[in-house]
């Protein structure tokens, strides 16, 4: 066993190592390059019927993960009503229909990395 101490913004942490058996693994000289993000997420995107967009567009407010789709398609909402909740810095924020209508598409799945303002879903 190993101990460290850590400092992390200033906090002072203790920290024990138990160091197991295997010998240690090498890293690679070059490093190497990791796989475009972009692409496996355009596939549950195309999921949605392209001419099922509605006209009243559902975006999110913040960066985050799509943590629960709370409404589906051909479903009814009122404004104010949750369409998809984000994960965001451990807190979950549903994002809510912006006015009443019908659920059109929606253009994300769970689990999807999603920027601000980006489509979430749209209504009728």
């Amino acid at each position: 066993m190993k101990n460290y101490t850590i400092t992390v913004n200033g906090n002072v942490y203790d920290v024990t190592v138990e160091e197991s058996g295997a010998a240690p693994v090498a890293a690679p000289k070059t490093a190497p390059k990791a796989a475009p993000k972009a692409a496996p997420k355009a596939a549950p995107k195309a999921a949605a019927p392209a001419g099922a967009a509605g006209s009243i567009r559902v975006e999110a407010g913040a960066a985050g993960k799509v943590f629960k789709i709370d409404a589906a398609v051909g479903q009814a909402v009122k404004s104010g009503d949750p369409v998809v909740t984000i994960e965001a810095m451990k807190m979950e924020i549903p994002v809510v229909a912006p006015k009443d209508g019908t659920v059109a598409s929606i253009n994300v799945a769970v689990g999807d990395a999603i920027e601000a303002g980006a489509l979430l879903a749209t209504l009728n």
